[in-house]
């Protein structure tokens, strides 16, 4: 296995490798109060992206889920109706 093969196979190895290695030649970039702003970036961008990339990942069933969620809100509805009451 040559190099560039092994390389688009560990692709995401490397970039690790290689933010490791950034990181450690310059950490002011990530610290606190940093050209990163890692207050915000870490607390809102990086969580947002990473449940958003859970979501694409999941399997979209729409029929059957559009049946089980019409029932779930005939159901609350009726529960809620009974509370105002």
């Amino acid at each position: 296995m040559g190099l560039k093969e092994r390389l688009s196979k560990e692709w995401f190895m490397f970039c690790i490798l290689l933010v490791i290695v950034l990181a450690k030649m310059d950490p002011s970039v990530g610290a606190k109060g940093g050209p990163l702003k890692p207050e915000t970036t870490i607390t809102y961008i990086a969580v947002s992206t990473i449940f958003f990339n859970s979501g694409l990942s999941l399997k979209t069933e729409f029929t059957n889920s559009w049946l089980h969620a019409a029932s779930c809100f005939f159901c609350s509805d009726l529960n809620q109706s009974c509370w105002w009451e």
